[in-house]
């Protein structure tokens, strides 16, 4: 199985929007996702929802690279996003790498670009870090 599958099995949401791994490592993650009418808003440009969704999975996707030993998994409890520009045609970046790795929380830092390079967002999201719960 490739990753790009192993993405869209782990979250299904990234099989539904068509996002691709470029690369997967704990000091980086890059996703990509196409422009396509469906996933546009008014003017044909990509939803703001669609590129919150690629980012948010990259971070996702970064903080689970990076869980401390016995973690279960990771949840975002943050997320603050700029939108700084549109993107109307071509495939669009997301490149998350860790701010913060810690043994409570993971902060991560995404910048979504379009085809030509240009940034078209910047995200700062913190994820908590799930363990198993004790029973008793």
């Amino acid at each position: 199985m490739d990753q790009t599958e192993q993405l869209h099995g782990l979250m299904p949401l990234c099989g539904t929007l068509g996002m691709r791994v470029v690369r997967f490592g704990p000091d980086a993650i890059e996703l990509e996702m196409d422009w396509t009418p469906d996933r546009c808003t008014s003017n044909g440009l990509l939803h703001g929802g669609a590129l919150m969704a690629l980012a948010d999975s990259a971070g996702g996707a970064c903080a689970f690279t990076n869980l401390p030993e016995g973690a279960t998994g990771t949840s975002t409890i943050e997320s603050k996003t700029n939108f700084l520009g549109a993107v109307r045609d071509g495939a669009v970046r997301a490149v998350a790498r860790p701010l913060h790795i810690g043994s409570t929380t993971i902060v991560v830092e995404t910048e979504v670009r379009d085809g030509e390079g240009h940034l078209v967002m910047k995200t700062t999201q913190t994820q908590i870090v799930l363990k198993p719960r004790s029973s008793g």
